[in-house]
């Protein structure tokens, strides 16, 4: 039993604990009236209110001012409404009370500074006003108050009554303060739930004050000493009159409570009214005793007890005569006091007759006098009503001071802070300098020293390159400018007689064409200057995209896909040095198309190898990983740009054809050097990369997987033959076509990547019979290896997607997969084909047919899948209209919020799922290039 009162007891803790934080939230609208009743009830469940004053000191209330503000309405309205035991036990938390308006200066950050002050000055005002008069309950009810205390002391109601005028004061003045805050354009909620409490709580002092005037005016029948209680009642009349005028204009506060209605005049406190209770007197310690009934003596009791009840039977009798005897003499003498009274009243009474006829005839005469005084009286009562409104507005100007001031002083403070807090930072900062200018110092010796021992190996390094490239250049044209040599000596021997014969037709020859060539040499170089410009263009365009956040690079790129790129670009670069050094041996007589040429394939290689270096880091592990692949590519394009320049005509001015040929050589070396780097550091993301070539021919190899890619699509056309042919009992007319349709689609999709496979066979064929020269195939293969690996790779893809395409039609047939996988296995199909057809192209010649043929087989492979995607998505719509419709415009406004709030969730819940899913799709992907 125990165990569940407690239970209990702490599942109401707990709930009284959220309805004080639901209460006291940061939003800025009003507490909740069932949070605020529930904090009442639980007081009046268990008599005590310990458990409030703790939940609410839990709480982050000075975090925030709307806090702050709630939190106030909220102890308000519990001392109003709450157990008795509320108030005496509010008495301990006053310094907490007072706490909550402590550090806020000015206005705040939300405009309820002025106002959180001002109320925790009115609590204070109101637990001190309950700690004199303990008799009062927090609505202060006129009947509760005469039931637990009688006054018959008239000094005793003066003193009361001033002291809830004065709290009635400090009420108008909290009211004046909310309305002045309200805000032209937002939300007032917050700030007119504060009013809840005011208006019931004033109308309740002024129903006490009211019925105790009345009753004192009647007790006492002294106006004259009345007059100032009576002068104050009239004024803060007229006060509630506009407060309450003003709040029933708010709509808002309307809809809470009901806005007491006062009539224009104060009622008149000396009128009889038989509904204002009189100022009772203390009441008779009357001891009115029934007798204690004796009980029945059990017979089995011994006779010593029936004696002990026998006695005590007769000393109550004797106790209750006594008491009898005591309030018979007590009524007698009440009764000869109450003739004397009458006897006195009847003297009096004549005294008072006689009196009154004497003054008859004054009054008589003083009737003139009167009727003035009444007009007198009617002007001093206009004066009265200007004068109280004067003294209103007198009274909201001095308020406005009283802000103003309070403004002024929590600004000096916070200049005085701001000042306090500049002179500490300066301080601090020239130490600050101080210290940074030795470690300036510091640095400044260090970078001296590196500089010196960084100029010392630079120069150790460029002796050490010069003598690398003057060797290097010696073993790679040592046999070539051999061969050249022993041809012009052959030549000269043959010629010498017949340039000796005509030395004379020589010179003359000479002059003429230098004359005339001397144009078409310019013209020529400023050709090729042009063009290596247009060279720099382009790899520069391609260095902005590859340090652009906008640009992604190829997505589909994969490791040995940027390998092969890079062996292309080397080879170009190769073939771009050989071209011009061909055009500077062979001089004018040279021809430039084919150094045009490779000028332009050379910087497309590059291009192509920033491109596809920036999709695949997309595959990097970590951030270090993409910057070292970034920097790698960045370093060989601008290797290809200082290429590009330094051999314009400009440059290579005033040089012999050997200067000009070690300046090709030792920039393709440069640009060589670079790409080999880049290669080394893209093997890392495929460690399988080059195992091919040791596991036999790769031509056959290459031959394997094309065959195999074959015959996967054969296969897979067979089985949708049958999956067309297959029973359709059970089918309706709608699925049934939606299944004709699909596996239409997916039938042209298996017979544009058939016609792919073929024309790659025949552009494959096309590709080694045209690089290979003089060499076998299976050399070609292997010196193409990179390549050769990332075609069958493309290869592999093709076979792989084309039977993923056809399993996931035929579980999309039989309900075992959605549309979604039929849309992701075609995406597949496509990006795989894509790869192949790239593969392709690295190699392909120029303008060459095959190629041609190839690209347009890719195309209507995408074309089909295009087609299947758009087949599975009206599928999917189709699917989704015939779900139930719901109307939101008949919902509720709670309901409609409840789905609202489910739907962002569900939004939430995707778009998290969504990201790991795709997180988990690049591990899986990078793990699947690796194995590759």
């Amino acid at each position: 039993m125990s165990s569940s009162l407690q239970t209990s007891h702490t599942k109401t803790d707990q709930e009284l604990a959220v309805s004080i934080k639901k209460a006291t939230s940061a939003d800025e609208t009003a507490p909740k009236r069932k949070h605020v009743r529930a904090c009442i009830v639980y007081t009046w469940d268990h008599r005590s209110s310990q458990a409030f004053w703790s939940g609410m000191k839990v709480q982050p209330l000075l975090a925030d001012e709307v806090q702050t503000f709630k939190a106030l309405i909220t102890v308000h309205k519990v001392l109003q409404e709450g157990h008795p035991s509320t108030l005496r036990e509010a008495m301990s938390q006053k310094s907490w009370v007072d706490g909550l308006g402590r550090g806020l200066a000015g206005e705040g950050v939300r405009g309820y500074a002025p106002l959180i002050r001002e109320y925790v000055y009115y609590l204070l005002a109101k637990l001190s006003f309950h700690q004199q008069h303990p008799e009062f309950n927090g609505t202060f009810e006129y009947e509760e108050y005469l039931s637990l205390r009688a006054i018959n002391d008239p000094n005793e109601g003066y003193e009361t009554i001033t002291d809830l005028m004065t709290l009635q004061d400090k009420i108008e003045q909290f009211q004046k303060l909310i309305f002045s805050h309200f805000r032209h354009s937002g939300n007032n909620e917050c700030r007119i739930s504060a009013l809840v409490p005011l208006v019931q709580e004033s109308y309740g002092i002024y129903k006490f004050i009211t019925s105790m005037l009345r009753a004192m005016h009647s007790t006492t029948g002294d106006d004259e000493a009345l007059e100032p209680l009576r002068s104050r009642y009239e004024a803060q009349h007229y006060r509630l009159t506009k407060f309450y005028y003003e709040c029933s204009n708010l709509r808002y506060l309307t809809s809470l409570i009901t806005i007491p209605k006062l009539p224009q005049d104060a009622p008149n406190l000396r009128a009889e009214d038989d509904e204002a209770p009189a100022l009772p007197a203390r009441p008779k310690q009357e001891i009115e005793r029934n007798p204690t009934p004796v009980p029945e003596p059990k017979s089995q009791e011994p006779d010593d007890m029936n004696e002990f009840w026998q006695s005590e039977l007769d000393r109550q009798n004797r106790e209750y005569e006594e008491q009898q005897r005591v309030l018979e003499e007590r009524q007698n003498a009440q009764q000869m006091a109450q003739q004397q009274a009458a006897l006195q009243a009847q003297r009096d009474f004549e005294e008072q007759q006689r009196q009154l006829m004497e003054q008859q005839k004054r009054e008589q005469e003083a009737l003139m006098q009167q009727q003035m005084q009444y007009q007198t009286q009617g002007r001093l009562a206009e004066l009265e009503q200007e004068n109280f409104r004067a003294r209103s507005q007198y009274e909201q100007d001095q308020l406005m001071l009283q802000q103003y001031d309070q403004r002024v002083k929590a600004l000096e403070n916070e200049l005085a802070q701001i000042q306090g807090n500049y002179g500490q930072q300066m301080s601090s900062r020239d130490d600050q300098i101080a210290a940074l200018q030795e470690q300036v110092n510091t640095w400044r010796t260090k970078y001296e020293a590196l500089a010196k021992l960084y100029s010392q190996l630079r120069t150790e390094h460029l002796d050490l390159l010069n003598k690398f490239k003057t060797v290097q250049l010696k073993a790679a044209s040592a046999s070539e400018a051999i061969e050249r040599r022993e041809k012009l000596e052959r030549e000269i021997k043959t010629k010498n007689l017949e340039l000796a014969d005509m030395i004379r037709e020589r010179d003359r020859a000479l002059h003429d064409k230098d004359r005339a060539s001397g144009s078409s040499k310019d013209e020529i170089n400023d050709i090729i200057d042009s063009v290596l410009q247009s060279g720099v263009q382009r790899v520069d365009d391609a260095l902005y995209e590859l340090d652009s956040t906008m640009q992604a690079g190829n997505q589909n790129a994969s490791p040995s896909y940027v390998l092969s790129q890079i062996e292309k670009a080397s080879s170009n670069a190769m073939e771009f040095a050989t071209a011009f050094n061909n055009f500077i041996a062979d001089g004018p007589n040279s021809t430039h198309a084919e150094l045009i040429k490779a000028i332009n394939i050379f910087a497309g290689a590059i291009a192509d190898v920033c491109s596809n270096s920036k999709g695949l880091t997309r595959l990097a592990t970590d951030e270090k990983s993409s910057d070292t692949l970034l920097n790698g590519t960045r370093q060989s394009a601008q290797a290809a740009v200082k290429f590009f320049r330094g051999l314009q005509s400009f440059r290579l001015e005033g040089m012999d054809p050997i200067q000009k040929t070690d300046v090709v050589i030792n920039s393709n070396n440069d640009v060589q050097m670079n790409l080999q780097k880049l290669n080394k550091f893209v093997e890392t993301f495929a460690p399988g990369a080059g195992k091919l070539a040791g596991k036999g021919d790769l031509g056959d190899i290459m031959d394997q997987e094309l065959s195999k890619a074959a015959d996967a699509i054969a296969a897979a056309v067979q089985r949708l033959a049958k999956l067309k042919n297959k029973p359709r009992d059970g089918y309706s007319t709608y699925e049934l076509k939606v299944h004709d349709s699909i596996l239409d689609a997916a039938m042209a999709v298996t017979n544009a990547i058939a016609q792919l496979i073929k024309a790659a066979t025949v552009t494959q064929q096309e590709i080694v019979q045209a690089g290979r020269g003089s060499s076998s195939r299976q050399a070609f293969y292997k010196k193409n290896n990179r390549w050769t690996e990332g075609l069958i790779s493309a290869a592999k893809a093709v076979a792989s997607s084309t039977n993923t395409l056809i399993e996931t039609a035929d579980g999309v047939l039989s309900n075992r997969n959605s549309p979604e996988h039929l849309i992701v296995a075609s995406n597949d199909v496509a990006a795989s084909t894509a790869q192949l057809v790239a593969a392709s192209r690295v190699k392909a010649g120029f303008m060459s047919k095959s190629q041609e043929n190839l690209e347009s087989a890719s195309k209507a492979v995408g074309a089909a899948c295009r087609a299947l995607v758009r087949q599975v998505q009206s599928m999917i719509k189709d699917r989704q209209q015939d779900e139930e419709q719901v109307d939101y415009s008949k919902l509720g406004a709670h309901e409609f919020k409840v789905r609202e709030m489910e739907q962002q969730v569900e939004i939430k819940q995707l778009e998290n799922a969504l990201a790991a899913a795709r997180h988990r799709l690049g591990e899986m992907r990078k793990i699947s290039y690796q194995e590759d």
